[in-house]
């Protein structure tokens, strides 16, 4: 099964909570604080894996975590941070959000992109000491980790992108030239799926080959099954139209040829503009030596001399080996002019926006929202009373009380910040 879209919930580790502990030894006649800090909480992060080709694997676990830090222990022993979660994608990858923005598009084989943050550790109570306060009994919990839903859309990442109408011979054509086994019949939509292969040139190298699914009239508008891949064209270094030379083809020669022009227009203006090779098939039967002759005078017409135009018989191999050659030099001319991205490379998603301090009166309730106040409010350990009072101070500082004065709140009222409910008091 090929899946080229596919919808994630990723979120990164809870860091561990840091720990109160005071340091008690036979015949240490000072002791003191020595609780340690949490592990931050493993990060969650998408690589291209050039073994992958599909999201079939992610299809069966549409939610992924990273795991937790650990707590904190005594004698200042802070806790493990937890594993990072790499989840391999094909190159080719565009990642968005759940509004539609870009994060992140994986082209290169071993790049990476860090998409949901892990929770911080809590600071245990050796980081509270000070000569002010040498028992401190406050230790902060570990924050969650980034929460985030994405979307997965794959551009297969093939140099040549083979383009046709059912019953071309692309499929006879990749199996001739390549390793790979598609299903070839004489029905039309035989490929139900792209198919990749590698083209072996003699001891020199090698390129990827895509048969696409073929295009009918009308695929941009969603008719046939070719218009389900045509993303995948996008991604390619140049364009192979492979034309149908028998003469009683439907369409006919040059028809088929204006068609293919068309649709790929109308779905991008930007795929006219890729580079062109055009081959002419089935040149074992009578009769097509004269419909080559008509498509090249056709190819000239529209695209002048620049454009090459091959006749070949993907059945018998007639003409192969001068087309294989001259798409390798083409490839190799083409990803020289473009460059080359390092593997490896991290992509970095820009942080999300730090929310003002806002307060809404919702169902009698102080809904309070905010970046810091929010943060504070995770990591704070309510059922400590230093701990609390630190929240409080935290809570003038900022000025949440006042602006609650101004909204009107009175004593008894509640003030909700992420999960946790509190009833205020002068």
């Amino acid at each position: 099964m090929f899946i080229d879209e596919l919808e994630l919930f990723v979120q990164g580790g809870r860091g561990g909570n840091g720990v109160v502990s005071f340091r008690k030894e036979k015949y240490v006649s000072k002791g003191g604080p020595d609780g340690g800090d949490g592990g931050n909480g493993g990060s969650v992060y998408l690589w291209a894996d050039p073994s992958k080709h599909s999201f079939l694997d992610l299809s069966y676990r549409r939610s992924l975590r990273a795991s937790d830090g650990t707590h904190g222990r005594s004698k200042n022993q802070h806790g493990a941070n937890g594993s990072d979660l790499l989840i391999p994608v094909p190159p080719g990858t565009v990642i968005r959000d759940d509004k539609g923005n870009l994060l992140a598009d994986l082209i290169s084989p071993g790049q990476k992109v860090l998409i949901a943050k892990g929770g911080k550790g809590g600071k245990g109570n050796a980081r509270f000491a000070s000569s002010r306060r040498r028992v401190p009994r406050l230790a902060e919990n570990g924050l969650p980790g980034e929460e985030k839903r994405i979307y997965l859309e794959l551009k297969l990442m093939a140099q040549v992108g083979l383009v046709g109408f059912p019953n071309a011979g692309k499929s006879t054509l990749l199996s001739r030239i390549t390793a790979a086994k598609p299903k070839v019949d004489s029905y039309p939509f035989t490929t139900l799926a792209p198919n990749l292969g590698m083209v072996k040139v003699g001891d020199e190298g090698s390129f990827i080959v895509a048969d696409l699914p073929g295009l009918i009239e009308g695929a941009h508008r969603g008719a046939g099954l070719g218009h389900q891949f045509l993303r995948h064209v996008e991604r390619n270094l140049l364009l192979l139209f492979l034309i149908d030379l028998a003469p009683d083809a439907h369409p006919g020669t040059v028809e088929a040829y204006s068609l293919l022009k068309d649709e790929l227009a109308a779905y991008s203006a930007d795929l006219v503009k890729y580079p062109l090779v055009v081959a002419g098939n089935k040149l074992d039967l009578p009769g097509s030596k004269d419909q080559l002759q008509v498509l090249r005078r056709t190819v000239i017409e529209v695209e002048g001399e620049g454009v090459p135009v091959f006749g070949i018989s993907a059945a018998s191999g007639e003409g192969l080996n001068d087309l294989i050659f001259f798409l390798y030099n083409e490839i190799n001319k083409i990803a020289g002019e473009r460059g080359t991205i390092e593997h490896g490379e991290v992509i970095r998603v820009e942080e999300t926006a730090r929310e003002p301090l806002e307060i809404d009166l919702i169902d009698g309730v102080y809904q309070v929202r905010g970046t810091e106040i929010e943060k504070m409010a995770a990591k704070t350990d309510f059922d400590s009373e230093e701990a609390l009072r630190r929240f409080q101070n935290f809570v003038r500082f900022i000025g949440l009380e006042k602006k609650l004065k101004k909204m009107g709140i009175k004593e008894g009222d509640t003030v909700r910040i992420n999960q946790e409910e509190f009833y205020y008091y002068e």
